[in-house]
């Protein structure tokens, strides 16, 4: 692959990520105002378990570390730092779709961690009995991390792609006829015989 054209699927990745990313933080944050504007008096419910429920979390999952809310806003600064880092060199379109859903997930409820007026919480409000609530933030960050975590395992290991790009010539078999002699890159194997 040429200079311009990884350059060019690199961009394309990163507009990939962007845009996802913008997509699932303006669904996040317009589902959150629904729920604030329509579910604070009483809940909607859907079909079976699920049901519109209309919550504030001011912990991370689960609701663990209510108490902690400033410590946890610093580290989901940087997160989404290190994700956003993350994105310059996405390896595939599908750890880029990944990639993207995390960061508008993760900037979704950070957005209401800092600008919500709700002490740090963020808004939760898909319900179900068998599941903490959630939003379409915390969705988006796990299936992201499931697309993720699928594109390296198709892609195989770091170290699997580079081995299948170099070949290894210290072998016989790296090229060389079946009958040649193999190339020998010992100190002792440059002398002559005495």
């Amino acid at each position: 692959m040429s200079d311009q054209s990884a350059a060019r699927t690199r961009r394309r990745r990163l507009a990939l990520v962007g845009g996802v990313a913008l997509v699932v933080l303006g669904a996040d944050q317009i589902t959150k105002s629904f729920a604030v504007s329509h579910l604070s008096h009483h809940e909607v419910h859907i079909i079976g378990p699920i049901a519109l429920r209309l919550e504030y979390n001011s912990g991370v999952a689960f609701s663990i570390g209510t108490s902690l809310t400033g410590p946890i806003i610093v580290v989901a600064i940087v997160l989404v730092l290190a994700v956003a880092w993350f994105a310059r060199r996405v390896p595939t379109t599908l750890s880029a779709l990944g990639v993207g859903l995390i960061l508008g997930g993760a900037v979704g409820n950070l957005a209401d961690r800092l600008f919500r007026g709700n002490n740090g919480a963020v808004v939760d409000f898909i319900y179900t009995k068998y599941w903490p609530t959630f939003n379409v933030a915390d969705s988006s960050v796990v299936c992201g991390c499931v697309l993720v975590a699928w594109s390296f395992l198709k892609a195989g290991s770091p170290r699997q792609a580079r081995d299948a790009q170099v070949p290894n010539l210290s072998s016989s078999d790296a090229g060389a006829p079946s009958d040649a002699p193999a190339l020998d890159l010992s100190p002792e194997g440059d002398r002559t015989a005495e």
